[in-house]
């Protein structure tokens, strides 16, 4: 399958339910999916590979997604669970991926019944952008606040953003962001802290999906430190690849993504390194075309 013909069958609210449903699976255990491997090629180049299954499914999924000097690349292969052949191959540049993590994180504000009207987010890639589109589908946005490294990147960032919200305003740093906004979601490849626990307001809620291999790391590890509630979508994922490999500390603290509805607090943080069996629903969502 293209990306095009791929393109064709996202349908935005049906993939947040469906990554909801993911996780749901995940948490009470019907599905295998084994850690993700690793490759770092040479600097800047990387790639990750993933699998799930769930038992009494029709399929299982293979899942390769790379970076190469700031280029996505990656491809999903669906197979039935019944013989092994397999039934679809995604030609998705690793778009997939880049999808359902946007999709998770949104439904992640959903499940929070946060009521932002403003949204920041650290980054300029298509992570970015689809995290804008995302949260659109289950917030009242009104403005985003936006900060990269490279403000040419970010103001090109911004002008795809604003099909999704029509106000985005550009800022000087991330603390200018925390300053701004009571939402904001971390997507970049940092490898030190671009949020530092001094300038998050009360109330504030953050997902962090840009750590999910060792090394990587977007939060002073004092947020989490702080944080009322801590949300993963794999403890043993958390603590090898995302930011709870920089405060073991924090360990028996962490919750399983929606084991149980956090309370209103001062702050939260949302700690996400991608699952295969995101994987596996939302390649099954595209080559059965549900709901759509």
């Amino acid at each position: 399958m293209t990306l095009e013909d791929i393109r064709d069958r996202i349908d935005d609210a049906v993939l947040i339910d469906r990554m909801r449903d993911a996780l749901l699976a995940q948490s009470r255990g019907e599905c295998d999916s084994p850690m993700p491997m690793h490759l770092d090629i040479e600097p800047g180049c990387e790639v990750h590979m993933k699998s799930s299954y769930r038992r009494g499914g029709d399929y299982f999924v293979l899942k390769m997604a790379s970076t190469f000097h700031g280029k996505g690349n990656g491809m999903m292969l669906l197979a039935s669970a019944d013989t092994g052949e397999p039934v679809a191959y995604f030609a998705d540049s690793g778009h997939l991926t880049d999808v359902r993590t946007a999709a998770v994180s949104a439904m992640i504000a959903r499940e929070l019944r946060r009521q932002d009207q403003t949204i920041g987010i650290l980054g300029s890639g298509i992570q970015a952008r689809l995290t804008a589109r995302f949260h659109a589908q289950v917030l009242s946005l009104k403005r985003v606040y936006l900060w990269a490294r490279a403000p040419e990147r970010a103001e090109r960032a911004a002008e795809d953003i604003r099909h999704f919200v029509r106000d985005v305003a550009v800022l000087s740093s991330p603390a200018a962001v925390a300053a701004a906004t009571r939402l904001i979601v971390t997507c970049t490849a940092s490898r030190e802290p671009v949020l530092i626990a001094n300038d998050i307001e009360d109330g504030t809620h953050i997902t962090a999906v840009g750590a999910d291999s060792p090394g990587k790391q977007e939060l002073d590890p004092e947020i989490l430190r702080r944080a009322d509630t801590i949300w993963v979508d794999s403890l043993e994922q958390c603590k090898r690849l995302g930011e709870l490999q920089h405060t073991p500390s924090e360990w028996t603290r962490a919750l399983p993504c929606l084991s149980a509805q956090a309370p209103p607090s001062r702050l939260t943080v949302a700690d996400l390194t991608g699952l295969g069996v995101e994987d596996l629903f939302i390649a099954e969502s595209i080559y059965e075309n549900r709901n759509f």
